[in-house]
């Protein structure tokens, strides 16, 4: 099923209708309805291996030496990874998760995200009232800006930049 919604995506059809999913694979739709209870929960497994990096880089950007040096790289990094997969982007920027697997890869993300901020904040390079999901949510607000409009990358460069300036603490 996974394969399929694969091509499907590769074909350039992302609506991922769950019954076309169920036919292409030779399966009864009550299979891929256990499975993937919605088009959100196939993202999501669709998404596993993309989340997977994104919570790697973080880790790594937390560890590094410069705390808002390793923020700027996991964002442009994270901005790439949702920018050329808006089902990702859907999975990043939501509330509830459909698989405990994504849940964890959220903590996860969330963990090393805000480790990497506390370390920024600390240093004077970052405001204070920024919380790591307002980080994911802020970064999936730039890939829909970008989506919504002529889909210029360069684009998606000064946006990404008004947000670092913005996490800055005032002055």
């Amino acid at each position: 099923m996974l394969r399929v919604a694969r091509e499907r995506l590769a074909a350039g059809d992302d609506s991922l209708q769950l019954n076309a999913i169920a036919r292409l694979a030779g399966v009864g739709v009550g299979t891929v309805y256990r499975h993937f209870p919605n088009r959100h929960a196939l993202w999501e497994a669709l998404s596993a291996e993309r989340f997977r990096e994104l919570v790697d880089e973080a880790q790594a950007a937390a560890a590094g030496e410069d705390a808002l040096a390793g923020l700027h790289r996991l964002l442009r990094f994270a901005l790439l990874r949702v920018s050329d997969d808006s089902g990702f982007a859907a999975v990043l920027e939501s509330d509830s998760d459909a698989d405990a697997e994504t849940a964890a890869l959220k903590a996860e993300l969330d963990g090393a995200v805000a480790q990497l901020l506390d370390r920024a904040r600390r240093s004077g390079a970052i405001r204070r009232d920024v919380e790591a999901d307002d980080v994911r949510r802020l970064l999936c607000g730039i890939e829909h800006a970008v989506r919504s409009g002529d889909g210029d990358p360069k684009r998606a460069e000064v946006y990404l930049d008004v947000l670092l300036e913005g996490l800055r603490p005032p002055r």
